[in-house]
């Protein structure tokens, strides 16, 4: 089972992942592709990852933009799944 992680520890971790953001209890980013295709390839990808990782993204697509919101519903906040995930869907954007 994964922890929350404090505020600090939150902080001290967002350097790993460039181009995310903090909001409250949840890392935040949104990433623009080309067009639809893209971004929904994108997003067929970052799935497959979270299934097996068995940490699921809150996410929305609008044409070529997928933003996307992680936090750790079993912690009540953020955990370092969160920041696992944040680094795998930067690197398959």
């Amino acid at each position: 089972m994964t922890s929350r992680l404090s505020g600090d520890e939150a902080h001290e971790r967002l350097a790993g992942v460039p181009g995310w953001e903090l909001e409250g209890e949840a890392l935040v980013r949104t990433f623009t592709f080309d067009d639809f295709a893209r971004a929904f390839g994108f997003m067929a990808s970052a799935a497959v990852v979270a299934e097996k990782m068995n940490h699921h993204p809150e996410w929305s697509n609008v044409y070529n933009r997928v933003t996307v919101r992680l936090s750790t519903h079993d912690v009540g906040g953020l955990s370092e799944l969160d920041f696992q995930l944040a680094a795998r869907m930067s690197d398959l954007a």
